[in-house]
């Protein structure tokens, strides 16, 4: 047997919310990214605000600000956290569009949950807001980038399309 253990369960097997009271609160961040790969005729449909149900990206952003702000209902063994900033982001490619989600708090455990479903309610409102233009739409790629705070310090995702290997 390991000498591993599942923080999420309990000596009898079940699941279990982890006792966070002893920490400290600490300052925490954490970035999530993923993608929309769409069409080029879609993504310039966004860029150009000529999607019928309105401007996608305001739309995702507040979406994701949400999302962020709810993890913990959607999420079952995720801490409440009072969530201090969200910041969602875009980039438009060619035929794709990047969310990148950034969740700050002050607290005792991290925000990477709240940075994912961030990430992913905003991509998952690019797709619902142009589904009837493009339902071929790929959402890809969900991944932390990088968090900060805490016992377990910063960890950074190193990708190797940007670092040139």
């Amino acid at each position: 047997m390991s000498d591993l253990a599942f923080s999420h369960l309990d000596p009898m097997g079940r699941a279990r919310m982890v006792d966070v009271t002893p920490k400290d609160p600490t300052h925490r961040r954490a970035v999530a990214r993923c993608k929309v790969f769409m069409a080029a005729e879609t993504t310039a449909a966004i860029a150009n605000r000529e999607v019928n149900k309105g401007d996608v990206l305001a739309v995702a952003r507040v979406a994701g600000i949400q999302a962020a702000k709810r993890t913990s209902d959607v999420i079952p063994l995720c801490h409440p956290l009072l969530v201090g900033s969200v910041h969602i982001n875009f980039e438009i490619g060619d035929e794709h569009i990047e969310v990148e989600a950034q969740v700050e708090t002050v607290d005792r455990t991290g925000v990477e949950m709240e940075a994912l479903t961030a990430c992913a309610i905003s991509a998952l409102t690019v797709y619902d807001m142009c589904k009837s233009m493009d339902r071929g739409m790929v959402i890809s790629d969900i991944a932390l980038w990088e968090k900060t705070g805490g016992k377990s310090g910063t960890y950074r995702r190193v990708d190797p399309t940007r670092d040139g290997h």
